[in-house]
């Protein structure tokens, strides 16, 4: 039977010769994703391509095999799919019988006879590319041992580097959280570093860079990925003008600083002005939606004064409103690289997500509740009011509690409230009731806080530290924290902003070993941003003219501080002691899982979802019966279950939700998809013990008796219980010895034991 391989060995490969490309031009079985991360260690399946055909460090064309025996053009649209990822423009698909082309940029196909040469194919993109542009793409990513750039970073380099061949002047790369974009920033420097471009005469002079943030702990962490320029580089700031008596330093290549520390302040000229207008090559702008674009902002100065300069912003969040427009100032971005995408690729932790409803969530002030401080100005408070409008100390200590129980003791979290008082109540909240004795196993990590903050901070970023365990914090860890391990993002805070709330999610993006997922523990609606239209998508930008939108108040730069600092809104004048009769309470915690868009689901969607992924798995309930009968097949189809995206904590989920705790999966499984009734765990054990033919097949007691204690442990706990892997603990449990002395109760083979084993589930599910 022919196969995909022999279509490639006979077909594919020898006209892919005919048409001059060498070995050197043809990456074969490229797999170029992590896929997607799954409970228990499982991958998702990796993008993956038969063969991607570049020449002169570009990707040039995805082909892709079928069988001799299959349609040349089965696998076309997946192959197109991945094209796109991989910036592509054309796509073969062939079962070497007959060769399809398909053109992204035209949107059209035909059969051709023979493949294009490389010179040929390479040609259809000269209008992408100049002089300076291939010159740079040559240049070779700078990398330490045997790492390897992921394929988008390697395509945001090229995107920005092309963009400087173009001599574009406003370039701006929008990639998610924990993507590596202080990376990507790295390469790109390295490459003009290499060849010498500079804005005056490219090729005389290396060029000078400018890299700023908006916080002490970006720049530096953009120092630390800089080190291999270690000589090159220097930090623009008070204590290193000091040290030059006034004089700004001007004797290196790569300048990183904050722009507070360079900005003009009160009655001091800021720094930057010191150099000439035409000092550097390249300003690279990290967190740039921040305030580069708005014209009142300290940024805005800065990069007018560097205006001949090329202005290269990094984010993962353009702004187009909230006075600051990313896309006005530097145009559409260069490349795009979402949350979503790097989600699914796997090169992100996924997520899900825990709204927990209090029935203090709307509050009615009673004659029984104590007014301490200030005066009620309303009826009805509602939980976006909380330590806004009003401080009610005892919903912060149901909160704390509530999270508590929601976490895993040692699991790192943080903790976002409405502003740095709030991080206070919450953190001493949590401290009452938690049940870990170290004093720093929650702390508070605000700008308040200072240098002792900034310790805690890092003891928490160290994923070999379990403490601190919980920080509680407000707007101060949105960004810039590099916390690989963080399981928990909990949400007890009103967000207003797309672009706060994007930052806030990416806390826990970062992947991590033994991290399949991160968990948003949401008090306040906030998760709700996720159905917006904005989410994990880019805005798109408004015609000219076509919304009139309220003049914005000024841009109000921030303190040079070491982290963002936090300007506490006022504290609430109302302060409220409930009354001793009220019942607090948690009254809902519903769990959401999150499909491949990003969206959490809701419970309809949840099943509708696993009833249309069954009748791939199985195709009816004595099939689904055979296979969960046997514990080798039952373990497969649970994998299976979970590279459609059902994992057993998700199946668990499921039991609750149709109060089936009592019965097995496979009851969860065939009511589902064929509407069969469902039976307990205990009425199948109880069938089971009635059947005297089948103990009657083992004459020693002590098999009856193994055999009836897997029945106690199946009816207690689950189908868990039955596992392969589960059977020498069994054998210990019930007093049996080794395996050797259980498999003498079973005529003295191990093999013998395991086929009882096996009977055993057998009878579970086909006598009930």
């Amino acid at each position: 039977m022919a196969s995909e391989a022999d279509t490639r060995a006979n077909y594919i490969d020898p006209a892919l010769h005919a048409a001059h490309w060498q070995a050197t031009n043809i990456i074969r079985e490229h797999y170029f994703t992590d896929g997607r991360k799954m409970a228990g260690g499982v991958r998702g399946r990796r993008c993956f391509v038969d063969y991607l055909l570049h020449k002169d460090n570009r990707y040039l064309a995805v082909v892709e095999a079928k069988k001799e025996t299959e349609h040349p053009t089965k696998g076309l649209q997946q192959a197109i799919d991945y094209a796109k990822k991989l910036r592509v423009r054309f796509v073969y698909s062939s079962n070497g019988k007959q060769t399809y082309e398909f053109d992204l940029e035209t949107g059209k196909g035909d059969y051709i006879e023979f493949y294009p040469t490389p010179a040929e194919l390479r040609k259809r993109y000269t209008s992408e590319t100049t002089d300076l542009s291939q010159e740079l793409r040559n240049i070779p990513f700078h990398m330490e041992g045997a790492m390897q750039p992921r394929y988008y970073q390697e395509l945001a380099v090229h995107a920005a580097t092309d963009a400087i061949g173009q001599e574009k002047s406003r370039i701006l790369l929008t990639l998610a959280t924990g993507t590596g974009k202080t990376f990507i920033a790295f390469q790109i420097v390295h490459k003009v570093f290499q060849t010498r471009w500079n804005r005056d005469n490219p090729g005389s002079r290396r060029p000078r860079v400018l890299f700023l943030a908006d916080r002490n702990i970006l720049a530096d962490q953009a120092i630390n990925t800089f080190n291999p320029y270690e000589k090159d580089l220097i930090k623009i700031n008070g204590e290193e003008v000091r040290k030059r008596n006034g004089v700004v330093p001007t004797n290196a290549h790569i300048f990183f600083a904050i722009y507070q520390a360079i900005a003009e302040r009160e009655n001091i000229d800021g720094y930057y002005k010191a150099y000439p207008k035409d000092f550097f090559d390249l300003v690279l702008i990290d967190e740039c939606h921040r305030g580069a674009a708005n014209e009142a902002g300290s940024w805005r100065a800065i990069l007018d004064h560097f205006n001949s300069a090329v202005h290269l912003g990094l984010t993962a969040t353009p702004k187009r409103t909230d006075n600051v427009d990313t896309y006005e100032y530097f145009g559409q971005p260069a490349y795009v690289y979402s949350l979503k995408d790097g989600i699914n690729d796997g090169f992100l932790t996924p997520y899900r997500v825990k709204r927990v409803r209090t029935n203090l969530d709307e509050l009615v002030l009673t004659k029984d509740d104590v007014i301490i401080e200030g005066e009620s100005g309303q009826d009805l408070y509602q939980v976006e009011d909380y330590d806004r409008k009003i401080i009610v100390d005892e919903r912060t200590e149901l909160v704390a509690k509530s999270i508590l129980q929601n976490i895993n003791s040692l699991e790192k979290t943080i903790v976002f409230c409405e502003n740095q008082n709030h991080a206070l109540t919450m953190r001493d909240m949590i401290n009452k009731y938690k049940t870990v004795k170290d004093a720093h196993y929650c702390v508070r990590v605000t700008s308040d806080e200072g240098k002792v903050g900034r310790e805690l901070l890092e003891k928490f970023q160290d994923n070999d530290k379990n403490i601190p365990t919980i920080i509680t914090s407000s707007q101060m860890l949105t960004t810039g924290v590099d916390a690989r391990n963080v399981r928990n993002v909990v949400l007890d805070r009103t967000i207003g902003s797309m672009v706060e709330f994007k930052q806030i999610v990416g806390r826990g993006t970062r992947v991590f070993e033994g991290k399949d997922y991160f968990t948003i523990v949401d008090f306040r609606g906030a998760t709700n941003n996720f159905y917006d239209e904005e989410w994990d998508g880019e805005p798109v930008a408004p015609e000219p003219g076509s919304i009139k939108e309220p003049t914005p108040p000024p841009y109000v730069p921030e303190p040079p501080e070491a982290s963002k600092p936090e300007p506490d809104e006022p504290r609430p004048r109302l302060q409220v002691k409930l009354g001793k009769h009220r019942e607090l309470k948690v009254i809902d915690i519903e769990t959401r899982y999150i499909d491949e868009s990003g969206k959490p689901l809701t419970i309809q969607e949840f099943v509708d979802r696993l009833i249309q992924q069954l009748p791939g798995l199985f195709k009816s309930v004595d099939e689904l019966r055979d296979i969960w009968s046997d514990p080798d097949l039952r373990e497969q189809l649970l994998t299976d279950l979970i590279q459609v995206g059902f994992d057993k904590e998700q199946l668990s989920t499921m039991h609750r939700m149709f109060e089936a705790e009592d019965c097995d999966i496979f009851d969860l499984l065939a009511f589902l998809a064929f509407e069969q009734p469902m039976a307990t765990r205990k009425s199948r054990a109880e069938a089971v013990r009635s059947n005297n033919a089948f103990f009657g097949h083992y004459k020693q007691e002590k098999a009856k008796e193994f055999l009836h204690f897997v029945l106690n442990r199946y009816e207690r706990t689950g189908v868990t219980e039955l596992a392969r892997e589960r059977l020498p603990a069994l054998i210990e449990l019930s007093g049996l010895g080794t395996t050797k002395d259980a498999s003498m109760a079973f005529g003295g083979k191990p093999a013998q034991l395991l086929a009882a084993f096996k009977q055993l589930q057998h009878q579970l599910y086909h006598v009930s």
